[in-house]
């Protein structure tokens, strides 16, 4: 015992055991820390097939090693891709917003101009540039497996996160300089997940430490159930709130009774003795 107190009070006693403190921090991280994106998931022959499509697609953007090109202005024709991971190639190239057909305050929403094959390909090749968000799985995307009570929550949810901007049914909203939050009808469950986890554009991030895995599954399922619900009181207006529902009592409910009342005065009595 008089030896162990007695090495107990070395003067390295302090280091080892912060030394240690660290390394066991550490090791839990490693261990429970989300996984990135890397080339380890795909082959070899996917990253090159990826890299010759970029070569001849993106680099003249984004550069020859996708560090992005400055401008003369210390601006960017296309920003740099090393740490965007899989998941932002296939949210970008999967949607058609990449390539960009023309410079805009926004990318929109168009017809895919690659394969999913080639898409997968491209990620893999952009993922095996450094460590980013990887393409969500299931546990992310199976809202099949949401109960009522996860779709009420997704709804909370919801409408505390992303009503501000997408509306309350996912209809989509008006920003400022131009920009828009788009419509999430007929996104995918793997698209609304990717462009949480890499906040394109003007969309925040939401990382699994903020939103996890399972409250993400359970938002995406809220939206997938409220757009397949039928609008009870007839025409729904686009979903779009009381600006477009005032706009359509204004020009269809006025502008009827202005025209009953033009044609009322135009076949009235005193027209006819006249």
């Amino acid at each position: 015992m008089r030896k162990l107190s007695t090495r107990r009070r070395h003067p390295l006693a302090g280091f080892v055991v912060l030394l240690m403190a660290l390394l066991s921090v550490g090791g839990v991280y490693a261990a429970v820390a989300p996984k990135a994106a890397t080339a380890e998931t795909t082959t070899a022959n996917d990253v090159e097939a990826g890299r010759e499509l970029f070569l001849i697609g993106c680099a003249s953007c984004h550069g020859k090693n996708a560090t992005g090109i400055e401008t003369k202005r210390g601006g960017n024709y296309g920003p740099s891709l090393i740490g965007v991971g899989a998941a932002s190639v296939d949210f970008q190239v999967g949607t058609g917003r990449m390539p960009l057909a023309q410079s805009a305050p926004q990318a929109p929403r168009k017809k895919p101009e690659y394969s999913a094959e080639e898409t997968r390909q491209l990620a893999a090749y952009v993922a095996s540039l450094g460590p980013g968000p990887a393409i969500p799985g299931k546990e992310y995307t199976d809202v099949k497996k949401a109960s009522v009570e996860d779709i009420r929550e997704g709804g909370e949810l919801f409408r505390s996160n992303c009503t501000a901007c997408h509306n309350s049914v996912g209809a989509g909203g008006a920003l400022p300089d131009g920009r828009y939050a788009p419509s999430l009808k007929d996104v995918s469950a793997k698209h609304i997940a990717e462009a949480m986890i890499t906040g394109p554009q003007q969309m925040p991030l939401f990382s699994d430490d903020v939103i996890t895995p399972e409250d993400k599954r359970n938002i995406i399922a809220y939206v997938k159930k409220v757009q397949d619900q039928p609008n009870y009181g007839g025409l729904g207006g686009g979903g779009l709130g009381p600006v477009v529902d005032g706009l359509f009592i204004w020009v269809i409910g006025i502008g009827g009774l202005v025209i009953a009342a033009i044609w009322i005065g135009a076949h009235g009595a005193r027209v006819k003795k006249s």
